[in-house]
């Protein structure tokens, strides 16, 4: 399996509203930006989860991009919760 490479990470803070806080962009592999996804606390803010973009056509939702795989998906889901840690500073 290919390593991943997440060699960019923002954060863009937003007023705190039924546990979101923020939305990440990443770029992986120096190659594929991703965006617009959605930063949540956990419940008892035991850290964050991530929420990938979805477009909603009449009925239907449509995932425009998430990790296929469960190592991609957790690289992505720690970096970004390394960030918020550092922005998020919890006192």
């Amino acid at each position: 399996m290919q390593q991943v490479n997440i060699s960019e990470i923002q954060i863009v803070p937003v007023k705190p509203a039924n546990g979101l806080v923020g939305f990440a962009s990443v770029v992986l592999n120096d190659s594929l930006y991703l965006g617009s996804m959605a930063v949540y606390t956990r419940p008892g803010g035991t850290g964050y989860r991530i929420v990938y973009p979805t477009k909603k056509t009449g009925t239907k939702s449509l995932n425009l991009f998430h990790p296929i795989n469960a190592v991609v998906s957790q690289e992505i889901e720690h970096a970004i919760a390394q960030k918020c840690a550092e922005i998020f500073e919890v006192e």
